[in-house]
């Protein structure tokens, strides 16, 4: 039972290091700064930066199902 919070600080633990370790002024802007319109322009992130924002992301949501579904307590009925 004392691995649960184990599993849980894990988690989290690997959710903040993937969102800090990964630089975001990595991100390139377009090549053509000169051409100003009113709509969006496309900015291309490194691979890296979009396998780490997943990651993160499932690590944060498994956290997120983990605490619901195992961090039960018992109620007084």
């Amino acid at each position: 039972m004392a691995t649960k919070p184990k599993i849980l600080a894990y988690l989290i633990s690997l959710g903040l290091i993937f969102g800090v370790a990964v630089n975001p002024a990595t991100a390139k802007l377009s090549e053509h700064p000169s051409q100003k319109t009113s709509q969006f322009s496309k900015i291309e992130q490194p691979l890296l930066l979009k396998v780490s924002v997943t990651l993160g992301g499932v690590v944060l949501i498994g956290a997120e199902l983990w605490w619901f579904l195992f961090s039960k307590h018992q109620s007084n009925m």
